[in-house]
């Protein structure tokens, strides 16, 4: 259905209440004039009259336009203001602002996230259940003083999180100040990773460093007591006296091999190396332990150089832990392939690809998710009797992350397994 507008009278564009006054004001005009002509009322009479009805008609509409000038500037709360609202949106954090009563006032779309049951208008604690939460947000409101909570969130996932409520003075209509509370809420759950990460880092180097350790004082004690003079047992002594020294200085190397890469790893290397010598060097110098365990390296590398962005110190330490943990746990396979193609990543970029293969046992599928963590073995006894420091592999996908590169690990029980280092591969120059 259509309806057809009215025309416009000259009336249109004013206010309502002064159009009405200017309608009376012409009907009682034509009214006087009527009341003139007939006689009926002097002109003079009749012009104080209509000055008394237009007085009447215009003032109220003056005073009511006043009035509700005053109601409407009365009834913004300085804390709806938009810039209020503008700058709780826009803090990083999650953040809600709160009335003295703790109803919400404002929160942005972080809190939003945190917590969806928050409502404006509504009590916070309704949507904010943490009893540390509650009792913080009560006894700000009681004391008008800052607090502060840390409570753990469950949901959707375990998290870390620090609350502080801050009391904040806003001002009244009437001159005076009231109190809202201001509430952010800061993730801490990367600095308590960190922290147990270095906590579990120190104990596990402990425990490394502590058992060559005590077998070392064990042995030395034999020497000095009982097997002073026992020349046989005090040559087994030392020899294996000197495989847990060189244990005990494995660990120590490595350990200060991934700090100083850890320290680094903000710096992208930007020197050109060729990795073809480096891993020949690296396959030349594993020939004694391949020859120990009886195991054959065979090399599948392109004749041309291979030239990468890359630390050489960096590269050798990545190639000899990848060729040797080839050696050591996959001995029982015969031979190790190392070779070198190249591919692209799932993005489409190019990159190159050094893989390490042995045939040994191979590895569970459980383990492969965590053996670059620090000190991760998959059989404990078996890595200390090859030597192992439980940090290669850590080394090797620290050394790879510095130099914007990533670790490959496929494997299948008793089909070998194979570790593949990738590269970004040199961009080459345009004409």
């Amino acid at each position: 259905m259509v309806v057809e507008a009215s025309p416009p009278s000259v009336f249109s564009p004013w206010p309502d209440r002064l159009r009405h006054a200017a309608i009376i004001l012409l009907v009682a005009g034509l009214a006087l004039v009527a009341l003139v002509l007939f006689g009926e009322l002097s002109a003079q009479r009749a012009v104080i009259a209509f000055v008394c009805i237009t007085g009447a008609a215009l003032v109220p509409w003056r005073v009511h336009d006043k009035t509700t000038s005053r109601e409407e500037v009365l009834s913004v709360n300085p804390v709806e203001a938009p810039a209020v609202r503008a700058i709780v949106a826009g803090m990083p954090d999650p953040a809600v602002l709160l009335d003295r009563a703790g109803r919400v006032l404002h929160f942005n779309s972080a809190a939003g996230q945190l917590a969806p049951a928050l409502r404006r208008n509504e009590l916070a604690q309704f949507a904010l259940r943490s009893p540390e939460i509650v009792t913080a947000l009560r006894e700000a409101i009681a004391t008008t003083e800052p607090r502060r909570a840390t409570y753990l969130d469950h949901v959707p996932v375990d998290r870390w999180m620090e609350l502080l409520i801050t009391p904040v003075p806003v001002p009244t209509h009437f001159g005076g100040t009231d109190t809202c509370m201001l509430m952010t809420f800061h993730d801490q759950t990367p600095l308590r990773r960190v922290e147990e990460m270095r906590a579990d880092f120190v104990a596990n180097a402990s425990h490394e460093l502590r058992t060559p350790l005590a077998a070392l004082s064990g042995f030395i004690e034999t020497l000095q007591g009982p097997a002073k003079d026992d020349a046989k047992a005090r040559e087994r002594f030392l020899g294996i006296m000197h495989t847990q020294a060189k244990r005990m200085a494995r660990l120590i190397d490595d350990l200060l091999s991934l700090s100083r890469v850890e320290l680094t790893a903000h710096v992208r290397p930007d020197m050109l190396v060729d990795i073809l010598p480096i891993i020949r060097q690296v396959g030349d110098g594993l020939e004694p332990l391949a020859a120990e365990r009886q195991v054959r390296i065979e090399m599948e590398l392109p004749d041309a150089p291979v030239m990468i962005a890359g630390d050489r110190e960096e590269l050798l330490r990545l190639f000899e832990n990848l060729i040797e943990n080839a050696l050591k746990y996959g001995a029982s396979g015969g031979r190790v392939q190392v070779s070198l193609a190249a591919s692209n990543n799932l993005e489409g970029a190019p990159e190159i690809r050094v893989a390490v293969r042995d045939f040994g046992p191979g590895i569970a599928p459980e383990h492969l998710p965590r053996l670059t963590e620090r000190f991760y073995r998959v059989d404990v006894g078996d890595s200390r009797a090859q030597g192992g420091t439980g940090l290669g592999l850590s080394l090797v996908k620290h050394i790879l992350n510095r130099h914007r590169g990533r670790l490959l690990i496929e494997s299948v029980p008793k089909n070998g397994a194979t570790f593949t280092a990738a590269f970004p591969q040199l961009k080459a120059p345009q004409a």
